[in-house]
């Protein structure tokens, strides 16, 4: 993963600020942009878009046909691309929503030189159907960056960026434009519009479902993948209905042995180790779910289900499927393990089948 310097440094913004001097007819590089280079360190990735942000907003025009001429002028030089576009998109976003529709505008040009999906958003927030009104023709638009923004930009729980909460609370303004997409040519736009999915899906499951039915009524070669990653959260859930429409019932006869654990006691760094058996009981084929559910202990003594993929196949009447499985306590950043008696369940079709208990160490 990339730092916050590496991504926009010192020497990224030197280069805009020569960039953009060169835009407004100066012979120098942008002052504010110039200064704002050399105060970077300390600062954090969010700290620094705002920062050159607000230098690129000092530099410019504070009139929008001035700073609509600049920018414009930039985009007539190849070396006006990547993360040093980011921060000026963040500008566009203040600047513009002053004269909205110009404002998107810009930023559907802007966003081939890298994505404006968070730039988009202050407009969709201010006046929804107004911004909509817009977005909805980029769906159309021969460049699939243009029609990824359309989808990343109205995602109602975009990581990283600001929440729509228009969206969040009703998601279904927005769904135009993930069906004029969800069959899209390009895997770069369906993957968006499958992470646009699973969002509503974290709020609205049963409108997640019924979207997910709809597209599957009219297909594309692609849209049963496109379709699975956008559940993706409600397969791991258990949510039934998200599992039939992807033709996996919950009711599916089987027999499950196990887990079978290999490592009674861990400690954080170390692998739990357990087999597993799941054998097809019906008549005919199955489309089958395998999943494996660790009950980790909170800091309370209580404990907490996270949901694991194992496999996800057809298996023929009678077949058995089976395997170990090493599962990491490495230490990761977005979890604190606790010590003590933790659980591992298997889930087969969103239902859990036996569970087995383990020690874990967290020293």
């Amino acid at each position: 993963m990339p730092t916050a310097d590496e991504l926009i440094g010192a020497d990224t913004v030197s280069a805009l600020a020569r960039l953009l001097g060169r835009a407004t007819g100066r012979r120098s590089p942008a002052p504010a942009l110039r200064d704002c280079a050399g105060a970077l360190d300390g600062l954090s990735y969010s700290g620094r878009v705002t920062a050159v942000r607000d230098a690129v907003l000092a530099d410019l025009p504070a009139d929008w046909p001035g700073f609509e001429a600049v920018l414009r002028t930039a985009l007539e030089d190849p070396g006006f691309d990547g993360w040093m576009t980011f921060p000026v998109n963040e500008a566009v976003a203040v600047r513009g929503l002053e004269v909205f529709e110009p404002g998107l505008a810009l930023l559907h040009d802007l966003t081939p030189r890298l994505t404006a999906e968070s730039a988009v958003r202050p407009f969709l927030r201010a006046d929804p159907a107004r911004a909509l009104a817009v977005v909805r023709d980029w769906t159309a638009d021969p460049d699939p960056h243009v029609r990824r923004l359309a989808s990343e930009g109205t995602r109602p729980r975009l990581p990283w960026a600001a929440q729509l909460p228009a969206f969040v609370a009703d998601p279904r303004p927005a769904l135009p434009v993930l069906d004029a997409l969800y069959r899209d040519e390009s895997e770069y736009v369906r993957r968006s519009v499958s992470n646009h999915l699973n969002d509503i899906s974290r709020d609205h499951p049963g409108l997640a479902v019924e979207t997910a039915a709809r597209w599957l009524a009219a297909p594309a070669p692609t849209t049963d993948r496109a379709v699975r990653h956008g559940l993706r959260t409600l397969v791991k859930a258990g949510w039934a209905e998200a599992l039939s429409v992807l033709g996996h019932s919950p009711d599916a006869p089987v027999t499950v042995s196990g887990p079978v654990i290999g490592t009674p006691r861990v400690s954080v760094g170390e692998y739990l180790v357990f087999d597993y058996e799941v054998t097809n009981d019906a008549a005919g084929p199955a489309e089958l779910v395998l999943d494996y559910v660790i009950q980790h202990v909170k800091a309370n003594g209580t404990r907490t289900p996270k949901v694991f993929k194992l496999v996800t196949r057809a298996v023929l009447s009678g077949e058995t499927l089976a395997g170990t499985k090493r599962h990491s306590f490495k230490p990761i950043t977005t979890r604190r393990y606790h010590s003590g008696e933790h659980l591992v369940q298997l889930q087969v079709n969103g239902v859990v089948h036996g569970e087995a208990a383990f020690s874990l160490d967290a020293g």
